[in-house]
């Protein structure tokens, strides 16, 4: 089969064995990809301490057709269509475990459309409801608000009925974008007074809790930002992994600081996130209310442009791959 593979040059498309599902895994033929950011990490060959290096497939989410399974897989047929998370997904055929495995849930969705669903919807879902613990009435900071991920979290958090939604962007020209899809309230974090005007738009105190997909230069400011005794969750590094860290603000207001990762959790704990997740938003996939929009669709064999299209970024939605 053909894969996108990291080679010391870059990716390339190249010829893999297909490969076989372990007794509790999926084995899908994949008609389109997903990309997150996530992925130019594995594409650069792995820095910041993520998984990769040469002879790796990229790619952690796609959609298409239930090929095969193993023993221990319930309640998937031949045939079925899916969308899905993992790893090695940029290739003609993936596997998935089960517990990552979503039946795309009406003929009116496309494999296209269905790709942008599972990394967002069950980051977001864990982030906001299962770690933040976030309430109807509460107030929400979203950093890194216009990436896929993050424009989920400003769609949940508005169904969730935040008292004030907050995206941060670097990019003027998304904000009015930001607010059509739930922020009530979008800063650039760049901006040496974002932190005065998280502030002001909530009566001094700051919000409930930041969902925090940058980290670096923002991680002290996050805390200025947030309540005493508010919440943050660290759910990204794409301001950087590493930083000065304000100990006596962390201390003075508080603040209950969290990290979540797929990468060190255990197979039944992703489970959980997937299942907990789809529990509660199937209907709000189903009815149209959590959606994403897909900024551009890519042909598989046209990989390098999709990624430096993503390292420019000036796209506002997903990047999708098609087979």
């Amino acid at each position: 089969m053909k894969a996108v593979v990291v080679t010391k040059e870059g990716v390339s498309v190249k010829d893999v064995e297909t490969p076989t599902p372990k007794h509790n895994e999926i084995l899908v033929k994949v008609y389109a990809c997903g990309l997150n950011r996530a992925d130019l990490v594995v594409a650069d060959g792995g820095a910041h301490g993520a998984s990769g290096g040469p002879g790796t497939i990229v790619g952690m989410e796609f959609s298409g057709e239930v090929v095969e399974f193993g023993n221990d897989v319930k309640g998937y047929s031949v045939g079925d269509r899916v969308m899905c998370s993992g790893s090695s997904a940029w290739a003609e055929y993936a596997v998935a475990d089960h517990g990552r495995v979503i039946k795309i849930p009406n003929n009116n969705m496309d494999y296209l459309k269905a790709s942008t669903y599972p990394i967002a919807l069950a980051t977001m879902h864990n982030a906001i409801l299962t770690v933040g613990n976030f309430t109807k009435g509460q107030s929400i900071l979203i950093q890194g608000a216009s990436s896929g991920v993050g424009l989920m979290g400003l769609q949940i958090a508005k169904h969730l009925e935040a008292k004030i939604v907050i995206g941060t962007s670097t990019k003027a020209n998304k904000f009015e974008k930001l607010k059509s899809l739930g922020a009530d309230l979008v800063l650039n974090s760049k901006d040496s007074d974002w932190v005065n005007q998280v502030l002001s738009a909530t009566d001094g105190q700051g919000v409930d809790l930041v969902v925090d997909q940058l980290s670096g230069y923002t991680v002290n400011q996050n805390m200025q930002a947030t309540k005493i005794k508010g919440k943050i969750v660290n759910v990204g590094r794409l301001a950087g992994g590493s930083t000065d860290f304000n100990c006596d603000i962390h201390a003075l207001r508080r603040i209950n600081y969290e990290g979540v990762t797929f990468r060190t959790r255990s197979i039944d704990e992703i489970r959980d996130v997937y299942s907990k997740m789809w529990n509660d938003f199937e209907n709000l996939v189903v009815s149209g209310e959590l959606s994403l929009p897909v900024e551009k669709v890519f042909d598989f064999k046209d990989v390098e442009n999709a990624l430096s299209f993503m390292r420019d970024n000036q796209h506002f939605g997903k990047l999708v791959l098609k087979l």
